[in-house]
């Protein structure tokens, strides 16, 4: 009768140990997941590889603000129009050829130009037509938005306030990603020649960023970051149940119970 006692002392021990190592098995692995996943731009890189600096070019309907300065003040007034009751200058939109009617200049073709070749345009056709060698011209974006959806901490329609725009700068205005956004696998969709193209990322990989010709956002694009398997099993009860750390937590503590008081 003693030995029986002490054989299921024994067992009840082994499967109270085992059930020990399980949980901290458990915890550990879910404690110790690598940050891999969650850091951005590993590996080394040849920045002589890195994709070409893209400024943002005008297109058709696209919106633009021009200022004009000048010794002559006669003159500059008549190209700042300011809208009624507002001081703000009156903006321009690039029709379908990419031209604006611009004030006593007529049509000005501004299709696929920087803000620094449109503006330089500009000026010369001012100093052509009206000898204002003194002119100084500023083109500035209007409007120019690019959005930021899926895993964000602030999803949502951005503007275009300078030059060039990396899709790095795109989402830290959307706050980053959470951490259930995939970093190996961020969608970008734009239209080249009036066709849709997405292009994949992986934002962990340093050489396939900058390399990529998504690198350099454009005005209307659209930046999606995916949800990770996590989120995705959290759509459901039982998917996030089930992937629960404290659940397997509490089935191995259940386990471990029921075997010290059937072994006891």
């Amino acid at each position: 009768m003693i030995q029986l006692q002490v054989k299921k002392r024994n067992i009840s021990q082994h499967i109270l140990s085992y059930s020990l190592v399980v949980i901290g098995a458990i915890l550990l692995f879910a404690s110790c997941k690598t940050p891999r996943n969650l850091t951005y731009m590993q590996g080394a890189f040849d920045a002589q590889q890195s994709a070409t600096t893209h400024n943002i070019r005008l297109m058709a309907d696209d919106k633009v603000s021009i200022f004009v300065k000048s010794r002559d003040e006669v003159l500059t007034q008549h190209f700042n129009i300011s809208l009624p009751n507002m001081q703000q200058v009156l903006t321009y939109t690039l029709d379908n050829q990419g031209n604006i009617d611009f004030p006593m200049l007529g049509k000005v073709a501004l299709l696929g130009l920087t803000r620094t070749e449109a503006a330089q345009r500009i000026k010369s056709r001012l100093v052509q037509e009206f000898g204002a060698k003194d002119v100084v011209v500023t083109v500035d974006f209007s409007k120019l938005t690019f959005s930021v959806l899926g895993e964000v901490n602030k999803a949502g329609n951005f503007d275009i306030t300078k030059d060039r725009i990396t899709i790095f700068d795109a989402l830290g205005m959307a706050g980053d990603m959470t951490i259930y956004g995939q970093r190996d696998s961020v969608k970008v969709f734009r239209e080249v020649d009036g066709k849709p193209v997405a292009y994949t990322l992986n934002l962990a990989s340093a050489p396939q960023v900058l390399q990529s010709p998504a690198y350099y956002l454009q005005q209307n694009d659209v930046v999606y970051v995916p949800a990770n398997r996590t989120r995705q099993r959290q759509a459901t009860i039982n998917g996030n149940t089930l992937q629960s750390t404290s659940f397997w937590v509490s089935v191995a503590s259940l386990f471990a119970t029921v075997a010290v008081l059937i072994f006891k």
